[in-house]
């Protein structure tokens, strides 16, 4: 018997115990040490969208552990391997248990310059900010070009896509609701302004002023309209969440007055090779320390609690699940 956290047919999720012929066949066996919540797990946790569409789950998009038995000839005993998206915590158990079995298209093993703990904290938001970065780069947005604007700033793929961007030499803008208290926080991670989100919140005008030469955004909605209207000439947008909504009040001026691109970051069916360059990036270009302090670490029976805060919006950074805890 190990602990899961489970959501069954009419019942909330719950920690519970189950046993090994709970989980699914699937050709990889992996003892679990660190899962993280995302906005989609504290939806699943909460029971809210869409996200569980097979019952009962293991929710949990992030998995990071170590291979017990492998059917594939990509995996051995003792590897020590990281899955993001990929279905699991919605259609295939994920990564709050102690131990999965899950099919090896998805999963990589774990750079050796990035700890378990690290990748979880990285998790799917790291992974969708730095595929968003990689998007910046191959459409020749460069830091010559100015400043690079990230919606949904304090949250987890915000506050990576910063420490990316920055890194990269990028002149970094960061949108955020709450200016007074994530400030500096933000600067910290290398954010050159800090501005309120609610100058793009609202519907605007098709073509405004000229700002960005590319933007990531988590917002969607009004939020990335205004974005869009605001992008300079043959910018790029990269989209990757829908915190305000899914709708896109937009017209299509700003893609045949100034050639602006849309595009984005789908981190759930990234290929197998995105997926090596993504974390190959990563491990070679996010800061430790810098993800360290955005970084919160509780215990298993503790994700709950944290599904509300993500959902109230109150979460900043990452938050990693030890699962032994």
């Amino acid at each position: 018997m190990f602990r899961a956290i489970v959501v069954a047919e009419d019942l909330p999720a719950a920690l519970t115990e189950i046993d090994d012929d709970s989980l699914p066949d699937a050709e990889v066996s992996i003892d679990v040490l660190f899962s993280s919540i995302n906005y989609k797990d504290g939806l699943a946790l909460r029971g809210k969208g869409s996200i569980v569409r097979t019952l009962p789950l293991v929710p949990g998009i992030d998995l990071v552990g170590t291979v017990t038995a492998s059917k594939s000839p990509r995996f051995t005993p003792g590897d020590r391997v990281v899955l993001n998206g990929d279905g699991i915590g919605e259609t295939r158990f994920g990564g709050l248990a102690e131990r999965a079995k899950v099919r090896p298209d998805a999963l990589l093993l774990l750079p050796r310059a990035i700890t378990p703990e690290r990748a979880a904290a990285i998790g799917t938001a790291g992974f969708a900010a730095m595929i968003a970065v990689l998007a910046l780069g191959d459409a020749e947005v460069s830091p010559s070009d100015g400043p690079v604007l990230v919606t949904g700033a304090a949250g987890g793929v915000g506050s990576i896509a910063i420490a990316l961007l920055a890194a990269r030499g990028y002149t970094v803008t960061a949108s955020t609701g709450r200016l007074e208290e994530h400030g500096a926080y933000l600067r910290t991670l290398g954010a050159s302004d800090v501005i309120d989100r609610a100058e793009f919140s609202e519907p605007g005008k098709p073509l405004q002023t000229q700002r960005f030469a590319g933007a990531i955004d988590s917002v969607g909605s009004a939020t990335l309209a205004n974005v869009l209207a605001q992008t300079k000439y043959k910018g790029t947008v990269v989209a990757c969440g829908l915190a305000q909504g899914s709708d896109l009040p937009v017209t299509v001026l700003p893609f045949i007055l100034r050639a602006v691109t849309l595009t984005g970051a789908n981190s759930v069916n990234a290929p197998i090779e995105l997926r090596e360059r993504a974390w190959a990036a990563l491990a070679e270009e996010l800061d430790g320390v810098l993800l360290d302090s955005m970084t919160t670490t509780v215990g298993l029976a503790e994700v709950f609690g944290v599904a509300d805060r993500i959902l109230a919006g109150t979460v900043r950074g990452r938050t990693v699940v030890d699962v032994r805890r």
